[in-house]
């Protein structure tokens, strides 16, 4: 008998896929943006694909400005965008978690505050650095700078970056936090009679120990990272050079629905493939098998 739990992560989760990559085989139907020309729906094999991979338009290459010659600088900026986060989140979550893994009073308030940026919704986060980033806003003037933060590309981007770190470094910091609580203070007080010095501890002892669940908060913070949206749309609108894939998507929705589709499906295969080689090759395994192997004859 399948269960009720299969039937709905079937209908919830499988039936918009396939319906997606269906779509994303179906030519869009309405006024083509190259010729002028009504176009009838209809299949269309990889033209879909085509269009994004090769950044073709019909017959030709599309014309800078328009979304299809968009995608590889949409892929890059998403790239750089989840590189250049994940990496200084990660450090900065790592450092927090140190801290609040000691015994001190007012821990539990300190990780409760430490909490509140990611507590609070993307949106408002955004428009927060926004107002934040304006050129007559806190920035500049803390800093006597005269920088259209959102007006220009490298500064848009790290006004960005400055955002997200702000906001996700929290969550790094919880996860980290996990790991290092389970990690048992008597295995410290024997390095510190061996004569191991701090560094020697947290190279030797910390780092191991703690880096199945710092992988798992790398790949999580990966993937959510690639799927980036709220913060360069609402800070930006994806100008200036923060169009991330998940922009490009949602602006393809309102030119033709198949089309964006098929970005969808890119996006997704470039987001399960990134995954893929977290859990395979750099141990970033969260859901793995708690039941101990055994060797042969082990169980005769």
């Amino acid at each position: 008998m399948i269960s009720p739990a299969l039937v709905l992560l079937a209908v919830v989760i499988v039936y918009p896929v396939v319906n997606a990559i269906i779509m994303a085989f179906q030519k869009d139907q309405g006024l083509d943006p190259v010729t002028k020309v009504f176009v009838q729906g209809g299949p269309a094999g990889f033209d879909n694909f085509v269009h994004w991979l090769a950044q073709q338009c019909g017959s030709a290459a599309c014309a800078p400005g328009t979304l299809g010659a968009q995608f590889w600088s949409a892929v890059g900026t998403t790239f750089f965008f989840t590189a250049v986060t994940v990496v200084l989140e990660t450090v900065l979550g790592f450092w927090m978690a140190v801290i609040m893994a000691r015994t001190f009073r007012g821990r539990s308030a300190l990780r409760a505050a430490v909490l509140v940026p990611w507590a609070i919704p993307t949106a408002v986060t955004a428009k927060l650095w926004f107002f934040i980033f304006a050129f007559d806003g806190i920035a500049n003037k803390l800093f006597g700078t005269a920088i259209l933060w959102t007006g220009s590309e490298w500064p848009a981007r790290w006004a960005i970056i400055i955002s997200d770190v702000w906001k996700t470094t929290p969550f790094m910091a919880l996860l980290i936090l996990a790991g290092l609580q389970i990690i048992p203070a008597e295995v410290y007080e024997a390095a510190k009679v061996d004569g191991a010095s701090a560094w020697q501890r947290f190279t030797q002892i910390t780092l191991p120990l703690v880096k199945p669940a710092l992988m798992v908060a790398v790949l999580f913070r990966v993937l959510d990272a690639l799927r980036m949206y709220d913060l360069p749309a609402i800070m930006t609108q994806g100008s200036n050079g923060t169009t991330t894939l998940s922009i490009l998507v949602v602006d393809q929705i309102r030119q033709g629905f198949n089309s964006a589709a098929a970005l969808s499906t890119i996006t997704f295969l470039i987001i399960f493939l990134v995954a893929f080689i977290f859990v395979r090759f750099l141990g970033a395994n969260a859901v793995a098998s708690a039941t101990p192997k055994t060797t042969k004859g082990q169980d005769k």
